[in-house]
């Protein structure tokens, strides 16, 4: 991350609004500038840390915007690995082997008689090194003597001009008191780096789905003021921007002002995440489940089930910790019947006992818990909770697993009570009249030759695709053929079995409905 003075004369203020001087990563001066230092740092591969930083100087030059060149170098630098020169003796072990030897000189003196190169030289011959191979590793372990051994990620000029932006944004939140977060998805991500960067949060749930976190920043009054926890609290960022919604509010101190000033990021940012984000499932026992639970929902529909699956869109919120249930299960027929489900399947003893733990904590009553009967799990292992528990041998039986959510479901929210399906239109009279253009399309079929019921039976479906007599009150096509004389004319064909004909009048003849 980009030091302080590096992000402190790019911050900006707007009354009580801190903003900041985005760079342009469309600017074609910039795009050069960037495709220059790239060029230049990769030339340095195999050398020191000390001579790329002199050809850094040297490219800066006179340039006033020297700050911006050097954050850009920066950036380069933290993504690129640097290690010690390689030697057969530690460095700190050969200064110490060095300076025992006593003080010496360039030129013997009466008493220090051996010189430096005679030191080091009988040394090297100890260790089975040469005086060169001595000489470098003497301060090997310094920072500007180590070696760049590998550049990092192959960078695009626009790319390193969005990542510089990134810097500069987590740059602000070193100093920030208090930051609020509103986030609508991407949960596991987003708890997943506020424990690895052991951030202190409060979350609450949002009316309107999602959560509110406040976090306590590195000068809080909460929080001991320390530049480890700041680096720490801007490092969380781009958890933050693997989130598809999300709006961020920082109370941050500066050298603008005495108060504190407002910074404001949300989900319109074109900052661009460092991060990576988690693959879809977790385990291939978690994809099969989405995948056929999908299948047999789209197969059947609201007929058998009508539940529709999610990822991981609820939190259960258990004071310091979190649990993220795998999967929300929402009814379509009924939006408020919703049930979360968790499977525990192949993991440690460690995680297996926190799983517990955690599903006693939460005390959640439309949670479905799908466990692995391999497991060191017995129904008494979930005794003291409230949750719902299905044991599975091999991998979730599905025609199990939908009764048991069909009995939750009624449990807790009670009978499901189907809306009744209309027709789409009131009237056959209605379904003519209304797609009048469609039936005009067809209108010289249906008026130059006599349709036979199937036939009929696809015209409406074009009309209509949900189409069947029983939804207008029939039995049968014939009936509902009969019922409206109006709209349609029939006779017998001559063939054998005389199979009834029908005709569309066109235009029909319209009744008062």
């Amino acid at each position: 991350m980009l030091t302080a003075d590096l992000v402190r004369p790019f911050l900006v203020r707007s009354g009580s609004e801190l903003g900041v001087q985005w760079l342009d990563e469309s600017s074609g001066f910039w795009q050069q500038t960037a495709g220059d230092l790239i060029t230049l740092f990769q030339q340095f591969l195999g050398q020191s840390r000390a001579n790329w930083e002199a050809a850094l100087s040297a490219y800066e030059g006179s340039r006033t915007d020297y700050l911006i060149v050097r954050g850009l170098a920066k950036v380069l630098t933290d993504a690129a690995t640097f290690a010690p020169l390689a030697t057969k003796l530690p460095p700190s072990e050969v200064r110490r082997r060095l300076f025992e030897r006593g003080p010496v000189y360039g030129s013997p003196e009466l008493f220090h008689p051996h010189v430096r190169a005679e030191v080091v030289q009988q040394l090297a011959t100890e260790v089975g090194a040469s005086g060169t191979e001595l000489e470098a590793a003497l301060f090997a372990d310094r920072a500007e003597e180590q070696l760049l051994v590998e550049t990092g990620p192959v960078w695009m000029p626009g790319e390193l001009l969005a990542r510089y932006n990134l810097e500069l944004a987590r740059g602000v939140l070193y100093t920030a008191t208090l930051v609020r977060i509103e986030v609508y998805d991407g949960f596991k991500d987003l708890w997943k780096f506020l424990k690895l960067f052991q951030l202190m949060f409060w979350a609450y749930p949002l009316p309107e789905g999602g959560y509110r976190l406040d976090l306590a920043g590195p000068i809080s009054p909460f929080v001991q003021s320390t530049t480890r926890y700041g680096r720490a609290f801007a490092a969380f960022l781009p958890a933050v921007l693997l989130c598809e919604r999300w709006q961020l509010a920082a109370e941050v101190r500066t050298h603008l002002c005495p108060q504190a000033l407002i910074y404001r990021l949300d989900s319109s940012s074109t900052l661009r995440s460092s991060f990576k984000a988690s693959g879809r499932y977790d385990s291939r026992l978690e994809r099969e489940f989405a995948e056929e639970f999908t299948q047999l929902q789209e197969k059947f529909g609201a007929e058998r089930g009508g539940w529709q699956l999610e990822r991981e869109r609820e939190v259960l919120l258990l004071g310091d910790t979190v649990m993220i249930p795998d999967f929300v299960a929402t009814h379509s027929q009924d939006p408020t019947r919703k049930l979360l489900i968790e499977l525990v399947g192949f993991w440690t003893p460690t995680y297996l006992r926190r799983k517990v733990e955690k599903v006693r904590a939460a005390e959640c009553r439309h949670l479905l818990l799908l466990v692995y009967q391999g497991l060191n799990l017995t129904e008494e292992s979930f005794a003291e909770g409230v949750s719902e528990v299905l044991f599975f041998s091999h991998k979730p039986v599905l025609k199990e697993v939908m009764a048991v959510m069909g009995a939750m479901a009624e449990r807790l929210y009670g009978p499901l009570v189907k809306p009744k399906r209309e027709p789409v239109y009131q009237s056959v009279q209605a379904l003519l009249v209304y797609n009048q253009t469609e039936r005009q399309a067809h209108a010289e079929e249906a008026e130059t030759g006599w349709l036979f019921l199937p036939e009929l039976e696809a015209f409406f479906i074009r009309l209509d695709p949900l189409f069947t007599p029983r939804r207008y009150g029939h039995q049968t096509l014939s009936q509902l053929v009969k019922a409206h004389p109006n709209l349609f004319e029939m006779r017998r064909h001559s063939s054998q079995g005389r199979p009834i004909q029908v005709r569309v009048l066109y235009p029909p003849v319209m009744e008062d409905e």
